[in-house]
């Protein structure tokens, strides 16, 4: 698989969407949101996750409170975590419970649907234990990144 294919996963159209749904879900949070797409890993999904939350800077954040959906196109794998702010305050199921909604979209091959509801579950979570004041500032970028 090469780089096209993850460029073909999502349209530039669903790629807006999603930035959108990423914007709408840190409105009133100081949480950060970021989705990162690429062909494939030889690393453990999770751990490759892991890298790239790093990568993206995502552990730096204030209060520790970025969450990363990471998907491997070519391997039909996906992995939702947060960093260890959000992660100490979240229900206990709230991973797996998000994991699930975006994996029934994902089987049926509604991937921007799967990510933005996804995102806009984290994005409530994030309002929920984090809310927005006046001094932050969105702290990384709303792109989707690609590997």
């Amino acid at each position: 698989m090469d780089k096209s294919e993850v460029e073909a996963f999502l349209s530039q159209e669903d790629e807006q969407q999603i930035v959108d749904a990423i914007l709408e879900a840190e409105k009133d949070t100081s949480g950060e949101i970021r989705v990162h797409l690429e062909a494939t890993t030889e690393k453990d999904h999770f751990e490759r996750a892991k890298e790239v939350f790093h990568l993206l800077k995502m552990d730096n954040t204030r209060e520790r409170n970025g969450v990363l959906l990471y998907v491997a196109v070519k391997d039909h794998k996906f992995v939702i975590c947060g960093d260890s702010g959000i992660d100490d305050v979240v229900p206990d199921n709230f991973w797996n419970t998000t994991k699930d909604i975006i994996q029934d979209h994902f089987k049926q091959g509604h991937f921007k649907e799967g990510i933005i509801e996804g995102v806009l579950m984290a994005g409530k979570e994030l309002k929920a234990h984090f809310p927005w004041h006046p001094d932050d500032k969105n702290e990384l970028s709303n792109e989707v990144s690609r590997g």
